[in-house]
């Protein structure tokens, strides 16, 4: 099949006019022979030939560009560039950026550029620079794709285009002569070595720097003793940065570049860095283009398997160098058992740490570290049982289990396209990222074996495919459909071993030049590949148009991961006749993510952020973000002055912060108090604040009040008198039967919920992109299935002994009673956990039904604990104390419902009350089942003086309360009773207020 390309996609046309644009008042091309000769004056003529071969020349001055490039960043909204090169920067030639987000055509813009700079002008030298391998061959497959594309645009125009490479320098002649257009692809590896640190003057360098230079920079006696460099100078290149975040982001990268003696440089990428300093004339982010479908809608499909506590945990973290030390340190996390179950527990590794005594877990004994490796790309540690672990990869937990569901959703969407993509000429493929090569494929003697991964891959597919509503989807075997692209190590014609490399290695050109040439067979349904497996080599530089799952089977690692991984996958689809396919129905990219999805996509819109540049946040509104709005009065938008003027009086109004952050005070409901020339945009304005808001996301009050304590309260002799009373501390003791114990506990355990197997959770949701964040849209899909295997069965009795301090045949006792050890094999470690807080919660009733306090003599809560630090707290969660009578220690009350609201309020006005409190958090009973905190201490004068104590709930039926709820009143009531303080449950404020006792607690 061959790809179709349109040429009249508006936004592609908007962004080649960017760059056309810049240039207006350059006189117009006449013919292909429109030549200057060095000697001559040539007026109107855009070419120029030296000794060297035929150049580009510039025939505007910049004042000129600099008007051209005000009016281009006018149009499209993006902030005027005070001058066209950056001041005391490296470079001396001007630079314009375009950003476009992945899979919108990037390299089709600015090859099409290319073009239309030739035919409105006549420029023919271009130099295409590339950081890596990978995009190399793309674009070198790309212009091969486009050719008959472009010379059917261009009347058929000549042109020709090349890889450098040092081998062969007779292109880089051919280059430099020719009266053709020329595209030359060049590596920055290529032309950059010690470029950074030579003088322009070779003559300065000695032999044996000269030797060490890139061969670009050599003299070669087959160029007339010419530096093959001085060829492409002599052209004044326009130099096209693809990826230029890559390309030049060094010092040392910037001079080579320089060295081409650019005309300009134009630069592309979906992720640019500084992009101020390099005048951008287009911006099509990412929020745009997937508002305008110009790329697949993201759904992510998240894997979670729940915590396997069957086995025990061991998970390296990462290794470094904590402060001032010289010796590596590692952090690990594992299993430690508590009341409430089992916890992952992060411990630090030193030479010599036993992992045995950082745990009450058994089975860790032998895992004491004998050493800790460092060294980038090796980082490991050793444990004295012969175990190694590397850093970010675990034992005993859920990894295999989660790798195992991943493919298995992975497969199972690659099916559920296939059947609705059947009757539409679509063709399906999946993408898979793994960390490690060997766990896909290894050679064994020169036979290839497959990994863990394929080994699963196989199994899993052979299951799906058998699905009645999948058979006959794909007539093809397992090991038919998958294959992966690896670097490899090849021996008299034999591969011998396959190669984990970076993606940018001389080792990777192979793996390369085969994934491009795949890249337009792979859409034809008749070759049976259709899952495609990857180290590094498809992370930046390959994309397909119909990949449709993309998996990563690995941590996410570095800044923007996320973005390069889904970018993979993001251009939109096209059928067996090469068309492109613009159906949102279809147009759907499935990220198959272990992890949940709230982590991925908060990871993703921090990815998103940084990709964008300092000054991009979402939800932010920055000094253009107005320039768009159309005047009803004028018929034509506001421009970026006003804006600016705008956004400084949103500032200056509290609606938005210094940083363009909305705050609290913004009510869509609410004006904006704004001046009367600008009331008519009002609605408009409004709208594009609230843009950057989630939906439903309008947030409270972001004004804070100081809490000060009253220093005056102390003066206060009720308070000081029921301090007294209530400050005591006391400790409880009870007495139960244990056959009672056993009776109870049994019951509970035979009543509780069935125990099963740990659970494997997915949830497929769609990902809503704007200019508010990232957020979860339409949940599509949740389901859970259960993992099988079989685990070592503990001893349940010592676990249980452990915990709830019982004896042994008592446990028995309770065991045999229950008639539930049938569960104990389904999932041992969650049964015992479940077991042990059920006879706790036995123990705990009998305990509460029968628990007296008594008063522990000399200690008490002192009064000085009031007066804390000065803290800031939300207002919408305030009171503002309106008395004046020094009846409470702070200024304001803090209330948790609006039921505390109201008591605090009437507390406050009531002429009875001598003194009131919310009680700190400080201030806590003791229970079997938890601290109790109460709400209020109250001190009211009626015939006579009441010291009160109260807890405000919505209701005094103990059934709508949780059972720990009540266990705790229950307790705070014996508790205040040893004290002979006055303490019940109250619902509002007469209850609050009156004295005793009225109604069961």
């Amino acid at each position: 099949m061959k790809l179709k390309f349109d040429s009249n996609l508006s936004f592609q046309k908007e962004a080649i006019s960017a760059v056309v644009d810049l240039f207006e008042g350059t006189p117009q091309k006449q013919s292909d022979f429109d030549i200057t000769f060095t000697s001559g004056t040539g007026a109107g003529r855009v070419s120029e030939y030296t000794e060297l071969g035929l150049g580009n020349k510039m025939f505007i001055n910049e004042e000129t560009i600099l008007k051209n490039l005000h009016a281009v960043q006018e149009r499209n909204f993006i902030p005027k560039s005070s001058a066209l090169a950056e001041r005391g920067g490296i470079y001396k030639f001007p630079n314009f950026s375009v950003e476009m987000e992945t899979g919108t055509g990037k390299t089709y813009v600015y090859l099409r550029t290319i073009f239309e700079l030739n035919k409105k002008y006549g420029y023919k030298k271009f130099v295409i620079v590339v950081p890596s391998v990978a995009i190399r061959e793309g674009v070198s497959s790309s212009i091969r794709i486009m050719k008959d594309h472009f010379k059917g645009l261009y009347d058929n125009v000549p042109f020709d285009s090349f890889i450098y490479n040092s081998k062969d320098l007779n292109k880089v002649r051919q280059f430099a002569v020719s009266n053709e257009i020329q595209i030359m692809i060049i590596n920055i590896q290529a032309f950059q070595k010690d470029a950074g640190e030579n003088e322009e003057d070779y003559s300065k360098l000695t032999e044996e720097q000269i030797k060490k230079l890139n061969v670009i920079h050599q003299e070669q006696d087959k160029m007339s003793g010419r530096r093959p460099i001085e060829y492409i100078q002599a052209t004044r290149p326009i130099v096209i940065f693809d990826e230029p975040q890559s390309v030049d982001g060094t010092p040392k990268s910037k001079k080579a570049v320089s060295k081409l003696k650019p005309l300009f440089g134009l630069r592309y990428s979906a992720t640019h860095k500084k992009s101020e300093s390099y005048n951008v004339i287009y911006k099509l982010d990412p929020v745009k283009a997937y508002d305008l479908r110009l790329v697949k809608q993201i759904e992510v499909a998240s894997v979670q398997i729940e915590q396997n506590y069957n086995k025990n945990l061991l998970r390296l973290v990462s290794i470094g160098y904590p402060k001032g030390s010289k010796t590596p340190q590692g952090k690990a996390i594992i299993y430690e058992d508590t009341p409430t179950g089992t916890r992952e527990k992060p411990v630090s590794l030193k030479h010599g740490t036993d992992i045995s005594d950082q745990t009450n877990r058994p089975g860790y004994e032998g895992y004491v570290v004998t050493n800790i490796c460092a060294e980038e790309g090796l980082e490991h540690v050793e444990f004295a049982n012969g175990k190694i672990l590397e850093v970010s990869k675990e034992e005993g937990g859920t990894g295999d289990d989660l790798l195992k569901f991943q493919l298995k959703q992975t497969i199972e969407e690659h099916f559920k396209k296939e059947k609705r993509f059947k009757d539409k000429g679509i063709k399906v493929l999946s993408l898979f990222f793994i960390d490690k090569v060997s766990n896909y494929r290894v050679y064994e003697e020169g036979e290839p074996k497959n990994g863990k991964l394929a080994v699963w891959f196989e199994e899993l597919y052979t299951e799906i495919s058998k699905k009645q509503m999948y058979q006959g989807l794909l007539p093809y075997k397992a090991e038919e459909v998958h294959n992966g692209y690896f670097s490899a190590d090849v021996k008299k014609g034999k591969i011998v071993s396959l190669k984990d490399t970076s993606g940018t290695t001389k080792d990777d050109e192979d793996t390369y030049e085969l994934i491009m040439k795949d890249k337009e067979r792979l859409l034809s349904t008749d070759v049976p590949l259709q899952f495609i497996f990857s180290h590094s080599a498809l992370k930046e530089g390959w994309d397909n148009p119909n990949v449709f799952q993309i998996c990563s089977l690995r941590e996410m690692g570095t800044e923007r991961e996320r973005r390069q991984t889904i970018g993979r996958g993001l251009r939109l689809p096209v059928n067996q006749t090469g068309e492109r396919i613009f159906d949102d129905t279809i147009n759907r990219l499935t990220v198959i993510a272990g992890e949940s999805f709230e982590k991925y996509a908060a990871a993703l819109q921090e990815d998103i952020e940084k990709d964008m540049g300092e000054d991009f946040k979402f939800g932010q509104i920055e000094a253009i973000a107005f320039s768009g709005i159309v005047d009803g009065k004028t018929q034509k938008p506001i421009g970026q002055e006003k804006s600016a003027e705008i956004k400084t009086l949103l500032e200056k109004n509290g609606f938005i912060d210094k940083t363009g952050q909305i705050t609290g005070k913004f009510k869509p409901d609410k004006s904006l108090d704004l001046p009367p020339e600008l009331v008519h945009l009002e609605n408009e304005i409004k709208k594009e604040i609230k843009s950057r808001i989630f939906e439903g996301r309008i947030k409270k009050s972001d004004d804070k009040k100081l809490v000060k304590y009253n220093k005056a309260i102390e003066l206060n002799e009720d308070f000081k008198v029921l301090w007294e009373k209530i400050s005591k501390k006391t400790r409880y003791f009870v007495e139960f039967k244990t056959d009672h114990l056993i009776q109870k506990a049994s019951e509970n355990i035979k009543n509780m919920e069935d125990v099963t197997g740990v659970r494997a959770i997915t949830e497929k949701a769609e990902v809503d992109i704007t200019k508010a964040g990232v957020e979860k849209g339409k949940v599509k899909e949740a389901k859970v299935e259960f993992v099988t295997g079989a685990y070592p069965l503990p001893d349940i009795l010592s676990f249980l002994q452990r915990e709830t301090e019982l004896t042994r045949s008592t446990l028995v006792e309770i065991l045999k009673k229950s008639d539930r050890l049938y569960n104990f094999k389904s999932n041992p470690q969650v049964f015992m956990t479940e077991v042990a807080k059920l006879i706790n919660r036995a123990m705990n009733e009998l305990v509460i039904d029968g628990i007296k306090y008594e008063i522990i003599d000399g200690q008490y809560y002192e009064m000085r604990l009031f007066d804390i630090d000065e803290v800031e707290k939300y207002l919408d969660r305030l009171y503002e104390i309106q008395s004046k009578d020094d009846r409470t220690p702070y200024n304001f009350v803090e209330y948790d419902s609006e039921l505390e609201h109201k008591i605090a309020e009437q507390l406050d006005s009531d002429e009875n009350v001598k003194f009131f409190c919310k009680l700190p958090n400080w201030f806590a009973v003791p229970t079997p089942v938890g601290e109790y905190r109460p709400d209020w201490a109250i001190v009211l004068e009626n015939d006579k003086k009441l010291y009160l104590v109260r807890e405000t709930k919505g209701s005094l039926d103990e059934f709508e309360r949780r059972g720990k709820e009540n266990e705790k009143l229950k307790c705070g009531k014996a508790h205040f009773k040893a004290l002979g303080v006055d303490f019940k449950v109250a619902t509002d404020i007469y209850e609050v207020l009156s004295e005793g006792e009225k109604k069961k607690l």
